[in-house]
């Protein structure tokens, strides 16, 4: 008894000072990084009916025996109360996170709030929850067109004045080239050159 008694305020240390660092990590938007966020949802229903069967498609394959330790030793916390509850709940939070990350070669840098979640990837959640894209297609296709034109018609008036002068010419030059990268990055992920995070 003593010696699980140790193993839980070790946990608890542990846990705690997780949280207390929360605080420090950068703001970086990665929607999975989000509490509000698909993998720690999944977490949290996974914990409150005791299956994590739910969440391990968050995780490679190698990586399942360590997600299995942290479930179990975040079940056997939470039920030493409330607080305890939630320090074991952020601890494997983090830990299931941190392994996601790292298995789509992407770092961590903590938790952040709901309110990092890009507005596009809140409406591609809530297509998917809803049935139907319509809503986030108007919305992507409003904003790529306002782009295109508002970079077209700054691109445009410089060109009338390329030859006015050495910094109009300069000027255009630049614009033309902001210009140009915009058209050829929103090609480059329609024709699908892209990558996950």
């Amino acid at each position: 008894m003593k010696k699980k008694s140790g193993f839980t305020q070790m946990f608890l240390v542990v846990a705690i000072a997780a949280a207390l660092t929360l605080g420090i990590y950068s703001f970086a938007a990665a929607h999975c990084d989000t509490l509000d966020g698909p993998v720690v949802q999944t977490a949290r229903i996974a914990l409150e009916k005791n299956d994590i069967t739910p969440l391990l498609k968050w995780v490679q394959p190698e990586d399942e025996k360590e997600i299995r330790a942290a479930f179990q030793k975040t079940l056997a916390v939470r039920i030493k109360g409330a607080e305890a509850k939630e320090l074991a709940d952020m601890y494997f939070f983090e830990t299931l996170v941190r392994i996601h990350r790292a298995g789509e070669g992407a770092p961590y840098t903590g938790l952040k709030p709901g309110v990092a979640v890009d507005p596009a990837v809140a409406l591609a959640d809530k297509a998917l929850e809803s049935g139907s894209v319509d809503k986030l297609v108007d919305v992507l296709t409003k904003a790529m067109a306002k782009g295109v034109r508002e970079r077209f018609q700054e691109t445009s008036e410089r060109q009338k004045h390329t030859e006015d002068s050495v910094a109009e010419g300069r000027q255009y030059v630049k614009d033309y080239v902001i210009f140009t990268h915009y058209v050829e990055k929103l090609h480059g992920i329609i024709g699908g050159k892209h990558s996950g995070h």
